[in-house]
């Protein structure tokens, strides 16, 4: 981070433009904090977002080390200064901090703090955050020198940035969430519906095992045995549930990872085989990866549900900086000139969306009785 100070139309657009090229909130949080500290020309910088109980449920800061950080201990409360920027929603511009009666002190490895500014960013009425500058950097003079009025009016620009777009992610992640959760509901039904039908092929088993067991005893055995795979088998249906059913990975466990315990579900779940293969691929953007991923779970479903195809196969290669996805089935297909009908039911619009919506393209190759092919190529980082 320069220590020169940052003024002008340039330097602010530079900082607007970052904080609107990120999704995550964690990632928007950060680029403010980073920004504002940059802009202002300070020595220390921190955003925190309320929580419900007095606290912070996030508090990012820049200007101070991991290892500081560690040592200062938990997240602030809201008291003092604090609590008056978030409850009153008035900016604070201070020569020194430590004077301010509402000041209560910090702990001992906090950094020595002076000058102060501090904003609240607002959605409407909303408080959602506040914005923090500490010590402006320039000569100190006797009388000292601290933040200006003009500070204190661009910090206010940036804040009202700041408040789209931590609103942007807020929205951005709770549609992934709701993605998520409908995706999750989609695949417990399919796997509560083939557990149920290993439970009832397992309870006729056993019913006919019991009135075999005195007149053919042979038999008996055999009907058993029957009883004993098919009792394995719903046990391994109720594992997949459980693994399925848990949380996304998507971030942890990577795109390949993510796309093959879900397609080893599938193939537990279904009649229909369903094989994975993936050569050569490096990690690729969050956005590149989710939009494949999202692909790939809406042509399964397609070919699972619709085809009546008997096998089904993803595969996942590099192109170039890139990867193409293409998911093949052998069902029944159908005819080219239908496919803006077959695109509304098959949610092929919202696919080509997905794909272009990170610079990718998407094709679908299909014909009757020859199964279709859904291709989706995105470019790298």
């Amino acid at each position: 981070m320069s220590h020169r100070p940052s003024s002008g139309l340039a330097a602010v657009s530079t900082a607007l433009l970052a904080m609107s090229r990120h999704l995550e909130v964690r990632d928007v949080l950060k680029t403010i904090v980073a920004s504002a500290r940059e802009l202002l020309d300070a020595e220390y910088a921190a955003l925190g977002v309320p929580d419900d109980h007095g606290g912070f449920a996030q508090f990012v800061v820049d200007g101070v080390s991991d290892a500081q950080w560690k040592a200062i201990g938990p997240l602030p409360r809201q008291h003092g200064i604090l609590a008056s920027m978030l409850h009153d929603a008035r900016p604070e511009r201070l020569a020194d901090v430590r004077e301010d009666p509402r000041f209560e002190g910090w702990p001992a490895a906090h950094p020595e703090m002076s000058d102060f500014l501090g904003l609240p960013i607002k959605d409407g009425d909303e408080t959602i955050g506040a914005l923090f500058l500490a010590n402006k950097r320039c000569p100190r003079p006797e009388g000292g020198c601290g933040f200006t009025e003009d500070d204190e009016d661009l910090l206010g620009i940036l804040a009202q940035h700041a408040a789209i777009a931590l609103t942007n992610a807020r929205l951005y992640e709770r549609s992934r969430e709701l993605t998520i959760a409908e995706e999750r509901s989609r695949l417990a039904h399919e796997l509560h519906d083939a557990v149920s039908q290993k439970l009832f092929s397992l309870r006729l088993t056993a019913q006919a095992a019991a009135a075999l067991v005195d007149r053919d005893p042979g038999r008996a055995k055999g009907e058993l045995q029957q009883v004993a795979t098919l009792a394995a088998e719903a046990a391994d249906e109720l594992r997949a549930a459980v693994v399925e059913l848990r949380p996304a990975a998507l971030d942890e466990d990577g795109l390949v990872d993510t796309l093959r315990t879900q397609i080893q579900v599938l193939d537990r779940a279904h009649t229909a085989k369903v094989t994975f293969d993936s050569r050569a691929i490096r990690a690729l953007p969050a956005p590149q990866e989710e939009a494949l991923l999202r692909v790939a779970q809406e042509a399964l479903h397609n070919a699972l549900r619709h085809s009546e195809a008997d096998r089904v196969d993803v595969v996942l290669v590099r192109r170039g900086q890139g990867a193409v996805l293409s998911v093949t089935d052998n069902g029944r297909g159908f005819e080219p000139r239908t496919v803006r009908r077959a695109g509304r039911h098959l949610g092929l619009v919202s696919m080509r969306d997905r794909a272009s919506g990170v610079g990718g393209t998407l094709s679908v190759e299909s014909a009757p009785g020859k199964g279709t092919t859904i291709e989706m190529e995105v470019p790298g980082g």
